[in-house]
């Protein structure tokens, strides 16, 4: 006996799978997931990847297993098919081979897709090409708002080549914050932290749902390039981001208090950017191709404006060419180009690109971006939160991340947080040109400006909006700068809004940046005068009790 186990071993190991595409369709038709059919087959969930999508092929012993898979899935198929067969029966042979029948309602042509009365070989049409071409003039009937198909067929319609508006995807969002409040009896604290729990694997299936009826497939688990692995766990990325870190040199001519801008969702919004849908691919670099989109090695170009406009560039100070991504590249093309004429152009030496579209992510994107309309209109802060952790960490475990083995794209990770920055700079650009002081731009969200900010960018808590963090004088950055003696301020229009960010300030009057002590009314405290442990007090020195005076 163990002589014919080990021939059927053998013939397990050169058993001939179906084509990697096949391979998927079987396990999708099941309604298998990748990392439950990796978990019963003893390998990760990048492996199954790979074999489905032709970039390596199963070795022993885990091959036999795989074939065994496929083969049962192949009859499970079949038998379904089968069953459905039965349970729709077709009509006899001999009424739908050859022979027209009238139906008793109008069903969509199979040549035209207009309302047809004749079944022809088992399909609904019309007899002639006259008969089509007078259909399309003839409105169909309203009686029959759901024309009827034969039992048993599969009736092609015509594909929608239009954009699908963000409701074509259901909205999961409320779904989960419904069921977590409803496991956990109301309390939104227990909530958001088990939706922040499950925030990769949900995200993951909203992605997914968002690519049904996808014009391209995507590729999850390309081969990288040696310049997207990761050096060690504590070398930064060979990629440059082009992350803002900058501020105004020479102390501005103004003497008007700063305020700090903070851009809301910006990650939300740099969803929408040109992503490759492939694997990476050495490509020539001139000219730029615009319909491709990937990595770049450059020379950086000269920037003469540090002085008042930060370097897209971001705060790099190292010499020589550096790996940058495609958003970057495209703002530094753009600012090269007549409209902008700020820089050169900058010399491209090596490129890894392929097919891109922007719409990659949009409905992915539309629909937390609705999530996130509604849950502002409705106050709902459970719902806000939840919203920022499914993008949060839907971009930052896309690259090689323990945490999420289901989509490894390190390059779209690059590109999202590139293209981030690339809207900051256009901001800090756009306050430039309408007549405002940048003093200064960092991180991924904060614009800090002098001057009437209000008629350049719309208050808010919207997307196309901004908040104000705070303001302070320039003496907190600048400190040759002496700061002016505050004096007494009675401007009456005083707006109460709060940071909502933990240790966050108050901020209110228009006239001098002051806050409305929430005791006697009347005075206006600078956020210089309140000690960071009474923040959240905000009351002035006469009408504090307790404590030391300040």
């Amino acid at each position: 006996m163990s002589s014919y186990r080990a021939i059927e071993a053998l013939l397990a190991e050169h058993t001939p799978l179906p084509p990697p595409a096949e391979r998927s369709r079987l396990r999708n038709h099941l309604g298998i997931t990748p990392t439950r059919l990796a978990q019963a087959i003893g390998v990760d969930t990048t492996t199954l990847h790979a074999w489905e999508e032709d970039l390596a092929e199963p070795e022993t012993p885990v091959r036999a297993a795989y074939a065994y898979f496929l083969a049962q899935a192949h009859t499970l198929g079949t038998y379904r098919a089968q069953a459905i067969a039965e349970s729709h029966p077709t009509a006899p042979a001999e009424t739908t081979d050859t022979a027209q029948e009238t139906l008793p309602q109008h069903a969509p042509c199979v040549l035209c897709g207009k309302p047809a009365t004749q079944h022809v070989a088992g399909y609904p049409q019309h007899l002639t090409a006259g008969e089509c071409a007078e259909a399309g003039a003839t409105p169909q009937p309203s009686q029959h708002a759901r024309p009827a198909t034969t039992p048993g067929r599969d009736i092609p319609q015509p594909r929608r080549s239009g954009p699908r508006p963000s409701a074509a995807v259901q909205d999961p969002v409320s779904e989960a914050v419904a069921a977590a409040l409803a496991a956990h009896d109301g309390d939104q604290r227990k909530a958001i932290t088990a939706l922040t729990q499950r925030a990769i694997p949900d995200a993951m299936l909203l992605f997914n749902a968002s690519r049904v009826g996808g014009r391209y497939d995507v590729v999850h688990h390309p081969a990288l390039p040696p310049m997207l692995r990761k050096p060690g766990p504590r070398q930064p990325d060979l990629i440059w981001e082009a992350r803002l870190n900058w501020q105004r040199p020479t102390v501005p001519e103004q003497t008007d208090p700063v305020a700090a801008l903070d851009i809301n969702g910006a990650y939300l919004s740099a969803l929408k950017t040109h992503l490759p849908l492939g694997q990476l691919q050495p490509t020539s670099t001139h000219p730029h191709d615009r319909r491709r989109a990937g990595i770049h090695l450059i020379t950086p170009p000269a920037w003469e404006h540090d002085a008042y406009l930060p370097n897209p560039l971001g705060d790099r100070q190292e010499p020589g060419p550096v790996w940058i991504t495609e958003p970057t590249l495209r703002l530094l093309l753009r600012l090269a180009g007549p409209k902008y004429a700020l820089c050169d152009p900058p010399a491209i030496h090596e490129s890894y690109t392929s097919g891109c579209t922007e719409n990659l992510l949009e409905k992915f994107r539309t629909t937390l971006r609705d999530a996130r309309t509604r849950a502002l209109a409705e106050h709902d802060t459970l719902t806000l939160d939840y919203v920022k952790v499914l993008y949060a960490k839907f971009v930052s475990t896309m690259g090689e991340s323990t945490h999420n083995r289901e989509l490894r794209r390190p390059d779209w990770m690059h590109m999202i947080h590139s293209q981030a920055f690339a809207n900051l700079w256009s901001k800090a650009y756009k306050a430039h040109t309408e007549g405002l002081t940048l003093v200064r731009v960092c991180g991924t969200d904060e614009l800090h400006l002098q001057g009437d900010w209000r008629r350049v960018f719309p208050e808010g808590r919207d997307l196309s909006q901004v908040k104000l963090k705070e303001t302070y004088e320039l003496a907190a950055l600048y400190p040759q700068v002496q700061a002016a003696p505050h004096t007494a301020c009675n401007d009456p229009y005083v707006e109460k809004r709060r940071y909502e960010y933990a240790g966050g300030r108050y901020v209110g009057c228009r006239t001098c940046g002051g806050d409305l002590c929430t005791s006697c009314r009347t005075a206006h405290l600078r956020p210089s005068e309140t000690p960071y442990e009474y923040n959240d007090d905000n009351v002035c020195n006469a009408c504090r009790q307790d404590g030391p005076q300040y």
